[in-house]
């Protein structure tokens, strides 16, 4: 009684909306069976155009690098053929227009990460520096000349790039750089040393951060070319992460860069931490690829390894592992979606990008570390893959920008307060 008389004073514009919310409520109740390979239809959330570009790229991972990364990881090797391929195929720097780059949003950018890492972070972390801390600041900060003379090599892969911003004294605190440039007739020369600097060693150009002497010695950006007297880049061996990346160092020794090679856009700090912001989201992107790597690893071996006269995955303890992967993946998913749709509308900050690089990293290392566990011993061999991904995944969390390093700067958006 009570309910007809409050629908009878509802005013009568608000009639359609009931009808509207009736309409809705009825279609809700409808449900699809639930689908393991995409819970909540990321694909649909996809253009058409992005799906075609994803299929690329995962068909080249899976046909052409999966079948190198055993030997590759094992012996510590560097088939530099790889960046021709992906040039070859317009992924490299592939959200840049023009100078032979393809143009392509940054959600498909996002899946071309997801696919290179699923086989390996080290392929990955070679893509992202030629792509992101490489091509970007040069397409963002060069002269035309600059653009022209480089960018189309590079996006080729005739050329690699290398980024040298981290020092031997100053990873997580860039401001504490003692790399130095000193102006000179022509253009500045170069002193310092910058470390973990991946593709050094193959480097044809080295895009390099150096504080300029007098004054406020603000930080500028060089582009130092494989031949300049006084630039060495000793590789660094021994790794037991990231095996088939070629890492190393950039010793600078009286290097004469000419003011040609100077990126004059911008000066200070900026120019690099944008770099950086770039490839943090390339970094998120990718974990779902080595996430989703692990997981299927998982669920296959669980499904087919029998104890106790009943599959592994038969045990409550192995389904719940199994659930709580697939949601992170299913997160991890969606929220690197939105974010690569809000940089494409120019809605994205560098604290969104924090969240996705410290939670997401995590995350993949997490369900990498379970599934390790889930397979036994058969999880450290070379057949399952999975004990690399743990590795590599090791180091992932802590490059450009450990998960405190971002929880700082995470702490100082909500409270406005730098602890650091």
């Amino acid at each position: 009684m009570m309910r007809s008389l409050y629908i009878s004073v509802v005013p009568r514009v608000a009639r359609p909306v009931v009808a509207l919310c009736a309409a809705r409520r009825a279609a809700a109740t409808k449900y699809m069976p639930f689908q393991l390979e995409d819970p909540m239809c990321f694909q649909e959330q996809l253009t058409p155009e992005e799906r075609d570009i994803q299929k690329v790229a995962h068909d080249y991972c899976q046909r052409q690098l999966l079948p190198r990364i055993v030997q590759a990881n094992r012996e510590e090797t560097v088939d530099t053929a790889i960046f021709k391929e992906l040039g070859g195929l317009g992924l490299l720097g592939a959200t840049i227009d023009g100078y032979g780059c393809s143009g392509v949003s940054n959600v498909a950018n996002g899946l071309i990460s997801v696919e290179v890492k699923r086989v390996d972070s080290a392929y990955r972390s070679a893509w992202s520096v030629q792509s992101s801390l490489v091509m970007h600041p040069i397409y963002a900060f060069g002269s035309e000349a600059q653009k022209a003379a480089f960018l189309p090599r590079l996006a080729s892969g005739e050329l690699i790039g290398c980024f040298g911003l981290t020092e031997p004294s100053a990873g997580s605190d860039p401001a504490g750089m003692r790399t130095r440039a000193r102006r000179v007739d022509g253009g500045y020369v170069l002193n310092g040393e910058k470390m973990w600097i991946t593709s050094a060693p193959l480097a044809d150009v080295a895009v390099v951060w150096a504080r300029e002497v007098g004054g406020s010695e603000p930080v500028r950006g060089f582009l130092v070319e494989r031949g300049f007297k006084g630039f060495e880049t000793p590789a660094i061996k021994g790794k037991l992460s990231l095996r088939a990346s070629c890492t190393g160092a950039i010793q600078l020794t009286d290097c004469f860069v000419p003011d040609a090679n100077v990126l004059s856009g911008v000066t200070g700090l900026k120019g690099p931490l944008e770099c950086l912001s770039s490839a943090r989201l390339g970094i998120a992107w990718g974990m779902i690829g080595a996430a989703e790597a692990c997981f299927d690893a998982a669920r296959a071996y669980t499904l087919q390894r029998r104890q106790f006269d009943r599959p592994l995955a038969a045990n409550q303890l192995v389904q719940l592992k199994l659930a709580d992967m697939l949601s992170d993946i299913t997160y991890m998913q969606q929220a690197s979606l939105r974010a690569a749709r809000l940089k494409d509308e120019g809605k994205l900050s560098h604290e969104v990008i924090s969240i996705l690089k410290r939670r997401q990293c995590g995350q993949a290392l997490h369900i990498a570390r379970t599934a390790r566990d889930m397979l036994g011993g058969n999880g450290i061999t070379e057949e399952y893959h999975v004990m690399r991904h743990v590795c590599n995944l090791e180091t992932t969390n802590t490059y450009e920008g450990t998960s405190d390093v971002h929880g700082l700067i995470l702490g100082r958006a909500i409270t406005g307060i730098s602890a650091f």
